[in-house]
């Protein structure tokens, strides 16, 4: 049987209250990298107020801790209705993945769709020990 409307969860109401979460890193006798691509990404331009859509990729080494995969996607559906730069959606969610899990080293791409004739990506990344 499907849940009713009412015994739905709020989806809505679940990506606005979520927070980006970790777990413990089981396999720290080697590097690794983790790789994840968001293919449906969506935000809004700041100075039209028309929707953005693009594909980000993340990809991380880690060290102690890693990202908890459900709390990634509802953190990325949080821009959805955000008016922000493309420069600054990488930036932002680098500089948030980098504090909750102090990884040796990270990269986020932000490959932009075409708009007014420009492709547009961005590339962001750091290393441990690295000053932002």
């Amino acid at each position: 049987m499907h849940p009713t409307l009412s015994e739905r969860p709020d989806g809505a109401r679940i990506i606005k209250e979520a927070r980006l979460e970790r777990f413990q890193n089981r396999t720290q006798v080697r590097r690794y990298t983790v790789e994840f691509n968001c293919p449906e990404f969506t935000c809004v331009c700041p100075m039209s107020g028309f929707p953005d859509f693009a594909t980000i990729q993340i990809k991380y080494v880690p060290k102690e801790w890693c990202v908890e995969l459900k709390s990634l996607k509802f953190y990325l559906n949080q821009y959805r209705d955000r008016g922000i730069f493309h420069e600054d959606v990488v930036n932002v969610i680098l500089d948030d993945l980098v504090k909750l899990l102090d990884p040796w080293e990270i990269e986020v791409v932000g490959d932009f769709n075409v708009r007014g004739n420009i492709k547009t990506i961005i590339r962001a990344n750091h290393k441990y020990g690295q000053q932002n």
